[in-house]
C-alpha cells in the first residue's frame, strides 16, 4: 500500500435498532467520506466496535467497506483480537477480500509482559496474511500495553517483515514525534488524537486517523491546509472548535455519542452495542442542541 497522507476515517459499525449488523448504510456513508476528501478508510477498530463484534460480524463489516471503496482509497482493516486464532482467521479474511492493509492491537485481558512477548504475537497476526501490510495499533489507554514504540520500531520489523507502521493514539506526542523523526522516512505514522490534530502536525503528522473524521472532515481538511499553509492561527482556533465538539462527545459518554451523529448528518449509524450505552431519546435532544450550539452543520 501507498503511503497515505491526509485525513483516515476510522468507520462506524453500523447497526439495526436490535443491534444486528445494518450493512446496507455501508455504501453511502463511503461514499460521503469518499466525496468529503478522505484519504482512506479504518474498519473495526475502536470507532467501530471491533472488539464488541463476533468474528463473523467482523467479516460482514470489513467486506461491505472493501467493497464500497472499490479500490478509490485504502482501506485498513483492523484485526486484532485476545484470541490468536480468531485473529488470524480475521487476518486472513481481511487479505483474501482485499484490504489494503492490515492492523491489530496488542492483547487486552492476558497482556503481554514483554514487547518482546507483543512482537511475537503481533508477527503470528502478520504471519496469516503474508502479502499484506502490517500496521501496529498503539492504544495504550485501551489496550493497557504500555511499551516503548522507539523499541517497537526498531525490533518489530525483524520479525514482521510486512511491518509498515503504528497507528499512534497515545496522547504522548513529544513521543510520537521522535518515533516521527526518527523512523518516518522508512515507516508511516497515522497520528490518532483527533482534538490534538494541530499539535500532531508540529510534531510531522502527516496522515491522522480518527473517529471524528467521519463527522466533519472538511474542519480537519481546512485544519490541515491552513497549517501547511503557515496559518497557525487559523488552524489553531478551528481546532479549538474540534476541542469543544469532542468535549460534548464526553459529555454524553464519548463513542455512543459520536456515533449518534451521524443521525444529524443523515446516515443513522443505529446504536452502540453494550457495554457501550447508547443515548436515550432524551439524552439526544440535550446532544443536538450542544452540537446545534457550536454551529458545526456547515461543516457536515
Amino acid at each position: 500500500m501507498k503511503q497515505i497522507t491526509g485525513l483516515v476515517a476510522a468507520a462506524f459499525s453500523p447497526m439495526n435498532k436490535d443491534g444486528s449488523i445494518n450493512p446496507d448504510i455501508i455504501a453511502p456513508i463511503t461514499e460521503r467520506l469518499i466525496k468529503s476528501g478522505v484519504a482512506g478508510l479504518y474498519v473495526c477498530g475502536s470507532t467501530g466496535e471491533g472488539p464488541l463484534l463476533s468474528t463473523s460480524e467482523r467479516k460482514q463489516v470489513a467486506q461491505r467497506y472493501i467493497q464500497a471503496s472499490q479500490k478509490r482509497i485504502p482501506v485498513i482493516v483492523h484485526v486484532g483480537h485476545d484470541s490468536l486464532p480468531e485473529a488470524q482467521s480475521l487476518a486472513r479474511h481481511a487479505a483474501e477480500t482485499g484490504a489494503d492493509a492490515i492492523a491489530s492491537v496488542g492483547p487486552c485481558y492476558f497482556k503481554p509482559l514483554t514487547l518482546e512477548i507483543l512482537i511475537e504475537f503481533l508477527a503470528q497476526i502478520a504471519l496469516a496474511a503474508p502479502k499484506t501490510d502490517f500496521y501496529y495499533y498503539h492504544v495504550p489507554q485501551l489496550s493497557g500495553n504500555q511499551f516503548d514504540m522507539i523499541e517497537l520500531f526498531e525490533k518489530a520489523p525483524q520479525s514482521i517483515p510486512t511491518f509498515k507502521g503504528v497507528k499512534y493514539t497515545a496522547l504522548t506526542v513529544h513521543e510520537f514525534q521522535e518515533c516521527k523523526e526518527r523512523f518516518g522516512e522508512r515507516f508511516a505514522l497515522f497520528f490518532g488524537c483527533d482534538e490534538m490534530l494541530t499539535s500532531g502536525l508540529a510534531g510531522g503528522a502527516q496522515a491522522a486517523i480518527g473517529s471524528t473524521y467521519n463527522l466533519v472532515p472538511r474542519l480537519y481538511r481546512r485544519i490541515i491546509e491552513a497549517f501547511a499553509a503557515g496559518d497557525v492561527e487559523t488552524s489553531r482556533s478551528l481546532q479549538s472548535l474540534s476541542v469543544r465538539m469532542v468535549r460534548v462527545f464526553y459529555r454524553y459518554r464519548g463513542l455512543p455519542a459520536i456515533k449518534a451523529m451521524m443521525r444529524l448528518i443523515g446516515l443513522d449509524c443505529g446504536p452502540v452495542r453494550l457495554p457501550l450505552k447508547a443515548l436515550s431519546a432524551d439524552e439526544f435532544k440535550r446532544f443536538e442542541a450542544d452540537i446545534d450550539a457550536l454551529a458545526l452543520r456547515q461543516w457536515f
